[in-house]
């Protein structure tokens, strides 16, 4: 995994011969504000309880079953996490009286943070065996009102699409994955193994996210594999027909810089032509120009040789056949270019080959007739594992803005110097992926090949970053799916405005996650 990727070609699908922390804006600028407003919704209650001999006969609320109907309580609750942890409590109270109703232990464990929860329910299974995990998050960013054209916190369908913040990342995931598991209890099924359900907080940044869960609570989430959100399906040019199924094994390494400027502070009524905002500005104009190098390492290169076996696109396989049949770095850089114009996911395909920047967070200035000293932009950095080396990315970035009168600082841990904390980022960017050699990789293949049987499948790499630490590091296999088609326009608004996800890929990907589960049921 620490080579680039750039040597002969590789077996498509090799891998079916072997199957048998974050900061707001807030913390950043040192200011506070009051928790979001929690919009209260309803929740189930008084049904009867699922599983057992008498399951199969047993009637529950629709809303329960129904994924469109589970998601749009779900969206009802304003858990906005601004970087210091949501008002989640509402949420889980909500999703435990789901599990109360199907007669499912479900456990709400505080954080030190009023209001801020994490929700444990455990189907138990039939043998001893290693738990699966299914890992969902219920708090969400912020969301710009303004820009929204529907209530963000309403789940409005409009045009096949349900609308609101969460409906892609991820509380549709998360009620795909508790509809298909409610549909099988009502079934009477029996699990060979537990099945716990975890819907933490904080995933969006804050202090007690899963990892504060694993070091307090660890008995309650040990497990033998791990899923959650990650793995795009994506779809043909038609934006409607599967074209590609990933479930990724691997997330990027995340870091961040930041880039300083300073002047003379002094009266606005003279400007001088040292201003710290200009320097900053020119240096982020240069930066935001400027792209890393392109790679491939096993993980992404089996990507894009299945993408060039699913794409319809002859114009578009022909640029990723180059990019993977590339022997230079000019020529790969060249291909990468290509491939980036001729994808209906291109800021996706661009992240999948190199270390990216974006500049999130800008500060300057504290009052309109004064000219600040000192202007600073946090730029969000995400690297490949096992293609260029965080230290590499930024010795480039130094080398590059040298004359632009800024410094460049790698933002570490409270009292961490530079090297450790370049240190620590060697460790995570030769961290291996998740075994593809598990019964959950096998029950997510298969899924996939009778839900979506037009598709390719590939595991792939995850250009964010999830909750999975805490398991991955004690080397218990994580994957991450979206059990849902997209096409790019809801792709981008991940994070976005007038976030959505279609009706009827939501129900398609819960009849997924049916499957899925179905493999891990007792005949």
């Amino acid at each position: 995994m620490r080579g680039s990727g750039t040597g002969g070609g590789v077996p498509v699908h090799r891998w079916e011969k072997s199957l048998p922390e974050p900061l707001s804006r807030r913390t950043f600028l040192g200011r506070t504000g009051a928790g979001a407003a929690v919009v209260a919704g309803g929740v189930i209650a008084g049904a009867p309880a699922l599983g057992g001999p008498a399951a199969a006969r047993t009637a529950v609320d629709p809303a329960a079953l129904d994924p469109l109907a589970l998601l749009r309580r779900m969206l009802a609750f304003d858990t906005q996490n601004f970087g210091e942890g949501g008002v989640t409590r509402p949420h889980a109270e909500m999703l435990k009286a789901v599990w109360d109703s199907a007669g499912v232990p479900a456990e709400i464990i505080p954080t030190p943070k009023a209001d801020n929860v994490h929700l444990v329910a455990r189907v138990r299974g039939t043998t001893a065996g290693p738990p699966l995990l299914l890992l969902g998050h219920s708090d969400v960013v912020p969301v710009e009102r303004a820009q929204w054209s529907v209530d963000p916190f309403a789940g409005v369908v409009r045009d096949g699409q349900v609308h609101g913040r969460g409906a892609l990342d991820m509380k549709g995931a998360n009620a795909a994955f508790i509809a298909a598991l409610l549909r099988h209890l009502r079934e009477g099924a029996r699990f060979e193994r537990d099945v716990i359900v975890l819907t933490d907080c904080d995933e969006e940044a804050g202090p007690y996210g899963s990892r504060w869960l694993a070091a307090n609570h660890w008995a309650k989430v040990d497990a033998g594999m791990v899923l959650t959100e990650g793995g795009w399906f994506l779809a043909q040019r038609d934006r409607t027909t599967p074209m590609l199924i990933t479930v990724t094994r691997q997330d990027k390494v995340y870091f961040n810089l930041d880039l300083v400027s300073e002047g003379t502070a002094t009266h606005s009524s003279k400007p001088m032509p040292d201003s710290a905002v200009v320097r900053l500005s020119r240096a982020v104009a240069e930066l935001g120009g400027w792209l890393a190098p392109a790679v491939l390492t096993p993980v992404t290169r089996e990507y894009f040789t299945a993408l060039a076996e699913a794409t319809e696109d002859v114009a578009f396989r022909r640029a990723i056949e180059l990019l993977l049949a590339a022997r230079s770095q000019r020529a790969r850089d060249r291909a990468a270019a290509v491939v980036v114009a001729r994808s209906s996911y291109p800021w996706l395909h661009r992240a999948l080959l190199r270390t990216t920047h974006a500049f999130v967070i800008e500060d300057a200035g504290y009052k309109e007739n004064v000219i600040p000293s000192t202007a600073t932009v946090r730029v969000n950095c995400r690297g490949v594992p096992g293609g260029q080396r965080p230290r590499d990315f930024l010795a480039q970035v130094r080398t590059l803005l040298k004359d632009r009168d800024v410094t460049v600082k790698l933002v570490g841990a409270a009292g961490e110097t530079e090297e450790d904390a370049l240190r620590r980022l060697d460790e995570t960017f030769v961290r291996p992926p998740s075994s593809i050699d598990s019964p959950l990789f096998e029950a997510i293949r298969s899924a996939a090949g009778v839900t979506y049987p037009g598709a390719e499948f590939v595991p792939a790499l995850f250009e964010a970053g999830t909750s999975l630490y805490p398991w991955t590091s004690r080397g218990v296999p994580g994957y991450g799916v979206y059990p849902y088609v997209i096409d790019n326009d809801q792709l981008i608004g991940m994070h976005g405005n007038d976030e959505r996800i279609g009706v009827e890929a939501l129900k398609q990907g819960t009849e997924f996650m049916y499957r899925l589960f179905d493999r891990f049921r007792v005949r």
